[in-house]
């Protein structure tokens, strides 16, 4: 069980990671065709559009990649003491 836990440990940093590289390179790049951050958006866009499109429109802010993070930590936190004790 452990094995599986850490093989998932590795895919939530993977997407935590994505979402915070996709959010720091769109302050650079606003080529949406740049390589990197169409991999970017392909792998975080399904879990950050339903986020963005339950938030209201704040002051041209996006919160959905913080609220993302944060409710993937709190989920894997969950899940994984959930695995572990059983």
């Amino acid at each position: 069980m452990t094995a599986i836990v850490n093989m998932l440990e590795v895919v939530v940093t993977f997407v935590i990671l994505a979402i915070i590289g996709r959010a720091i390179l769109s302050w650079f790049v606003r080529d949406p065709s740049h390589p990197l951050l169409r991999l970017l958006t392909d792998v975080t866009e399904p879990i950050l559009g339903p986020i963005r499109r339950l938030l209201p429109q704040t002051m041209m802010l996006d919160l959905s990649p913080l609220i993302a993070i944060l409710v993937i930590q709190v989920l894997w936190r969950i899940i994984r003491e959930l695995a572990l004790a059983a």
